[in-house]
C-alpha cells in the first residue's frame, strides 16, 4: 500500500529504443492522486513512446518507474495492469466481433480499494450512447464511438491511473467534447488520469498540469497556465 502523499505515478531517467534508435532520452514526469496531467508536443515527439514505456509495452533501458509506491521497471504488462494501471491506446482497440456488453465484459476485474468501481450501467450514464447500442457490435461502431467503448473497457478493471493516449485524435467534435466531459467527471471520481494530446485546448479543458515533449525529451513542466502563457514555448513545440 502506497502513502498518500506521494505521487501515483512517478517516472524518472526512462530511456527507451526502437531497435538501435534512442527514442526516449533521461524522460522524467508524475502524476498526483486525483490529478489530470497532458502529455504535450507534435507527432513523433514521445508522448504515446513513453505511455508504451511505461506500461511494459516497449523495453526500457534505463530509469525507474514507480506505481502507487512499487517500483514497476521489471514487471510484464499484465502484471502492471493487475496492479491498477489501465491503458487506453489511440488505435482503438475494440474486439469487433463482440458486442458492446461482451467488450465490457472482457475488461472486468474485481473492485480495487481506493479505486472507483465501475458496472455497464455506470459507464452507460457516462457514455449514454452506448447504453443505447449495448447489443451492438463493435465492428458496426463509428470511430468516436469506438473510443468510447476502449475508455468505457479499460474503466470495466477499476483502475487507479488511466493513461489516455491522444483522446481527441480523428473524432468528431461531438465526441471530443464528450470525452473532455468524460474526463472530468472521472477527476471528480478522483481517477488520476495521463493522457497524451497535441490538442492544446482539449488538454486546457481537462488538465492540472503539463509536460512538453520534443524528440524524446521533457522540454517544459508546468501548470497548464503557465503553458498557455508561453508563447515561445508553445510556437516552438506545440506549433500553436
Amino acid at each position: 500500500m502506497s502513502d498518500s502523499t506521494e505521487p501515483m505515478l512517478q517516472v524518472s531517467g526512462l530511456n527507451a529504443f526502437y531497435g538501435r534508435a534512442q527514442v526516449l532520452f533521461d524522460v522524467g514526469f508524475e502524476v498526483g492522486r486525483g490529478e489530470v496531467v497532458a502529455l504535450m508536443g507534435r507527432n513523433g515527439a514521445g508522448k504515446s513512446t513513453t505511455m508504451k514505456a511505461v506500461m511494459g509495452l516497449l523495453p526500457r533501458t534505463a530509469g525507474t518507474v514507480t506505481f502507487r509506491g512499487t517500483e514497476i521497471d521489471a514487471l510484464p504488462p499484465y502484471r502492471i495492469a493487475r496492479l491498477g494501471l489501465g491503458f487506453v491506446p489511440e488505435d482503438r482497440r475494440v474486439f469487433g466481433d463482440l458486442t458492446v456488453m461482451e467488450n465490457l465484459d472482457t475488461g472486468r476485474q474485481p473492485p480495487r480499494e481506493g479505486a472507483p468501481h465501475w458496472t455497464p450501467e455506470r459507464l452507460f450514464r457516462l457514455f449514454p450512447n452506448l447504453g443505447e447500442m449495448r447489443e451492438r457490435r463493435a465492428s458496426r461502431m463509428s470511430g468516436g464511438e469506438q473510443q468510447m467503448l476502449t475508455v468505457s473497457r479499460t474503466l470495466m478493471g477499476n483502475p487507479h491511473l488511466v493513461l489516455l493516449d491522444e483522446p481527441s485524435e480523428g473524432v468528431a467534435p461531438v465526441i471530443v467534447e464528450q470525452m473532455a466531459n468524460m474526463i472530468l467527471e472521472l477527476k471528480r471520481e478522483g481517477l488520476s488520469i495521463l493522457l497524451s494530446e497535441q490538442n492544446l485546448h482539449f488538454a486546457e479543458l481537462v488538465s492540472d498540469r503539463a509536460y512538453v515533449l520534443e524528440r524524446g525529451q521533457v522540454r517544459f513542466s508546468g501548470t497548464m497556465d503557465e503553458l498557455a502563457r508561453d508563447e515561445a514555448l508553445r510556437r516552438d513545440h506545440l506549433s500553436v
